[in-house]
């Protein structure tokens, strides 16, 4: 698993491999995204900050455990388990957006 810091701040978690975790993290699409998406009024990434792809900690791995698997129980069906699906959980709690996209995973 891999963790995206911006600027010294961990934000996401995935569980890609490495080459699948650098190249959607590094993504322009997911940069824009950042960009988008705020915490406590103020977007994630002011295009500028230093911007940080490493293995991810205990902690956040725990996190992102914890938050699929809260997902997973609210799912409708919970027997459809697709373990080679790349997600990413937020480590910081994103704002509602008016579009009511999911906090917890893009």
């Amino acid at each position: 698993m891999f963790t995206l810091e911006i600027a010294g701040t961990a934000i996401v978690v995935t569980n890609a491999a490495e080459t699948e975790a650098r190249e959607l993290l590094d993504s322009e699409d997911f940069k824009e995204d950042l960009k988008t998406l705020t915490a406590d009024g103020r977007p994630l990434w002011d295009g500028s900050a230093p911007l940080t792809i490493r293995p991810a900690s205990e902690d956040e791995i725990e996190a992102f455990d914890e938050a699929i698997n809260d997902e997973a129980y609210e799912d409708d069906d919970p027997t459809d388990d697709d373990d080679d699906a790349i997600d990413v959980v937020f480590l910081v709690e994103v704002d509602e957006t008016d579009e009511d996209d999911s906090a917890a995973s893009a």
